[in-house]
């Protein structure tokens, strides 16, 4: 029999659809972070958004859009998130240009805004400073009182 003919029959059983929408019934969709220590809940988030889209949407520019494929670093983040088997915090960096914003979910993410301020530099934009430095075209000016970056 060819198999246009053969009459269309379910593929799951129909007990197993209902055992299937129980499940998806408490489905949510709301996205929950942190970013740079403040807590961040979006709601009905667009699954194809990068982490680096977001974060530079919402005027986090310090993380740069470089290469577009991981390779070159300006897009670096730190996502941090607790490991419940050795009940430690686990950091990784993370291409933000790659990462899909849903992948953060219940993790903390620190961008180049979070390691430090103005007022108070974090160690290393301190000596980046000192030293005349910069990094992927991002220039540290050494001036008392100001840290650009």
């Amino acid at each position: 029999m060819a198999p246009i003919a053969v009459p269309p029959e379910p593929v799951v059983s129909s007990s197993a659809t209902h055992s299937l929408s129980s499940i998806t019934t408490t489905y949510d969709d709301t996205l929950r972070f942190y970013l740079n220590g403040t807590r961040v809940v979006l709601d009905s988030i667009d699954p194809e958004i990068t982490l680096l889209e977001y974060l530079r949407g919402i005027g986090l520019t310090g993380t740069k859009l470089g290469c577009a494929e991981g390779g070159c670093g300006a897009c670096t983040v730190v996502v941090s998130q607790y490991n419940p088997t050795t009940k430690k915090i686990y950091h990784a960096s993370v291409n933000a240009c790659l990462a899909p914003l849903v992948s953060v979910d219940g993790k903390h993410v620190i961008t180049v805004e979070g390691i430090g301020n103005v007022k108070r530099p974090h160690s290393v934009q301190e000596r980046i400073a000192k030293g005349n430095g910069s990094q992927c075209g991002v220039s540290y000016y050494h001036k008392p009182g100001f840290l650009a970056c």
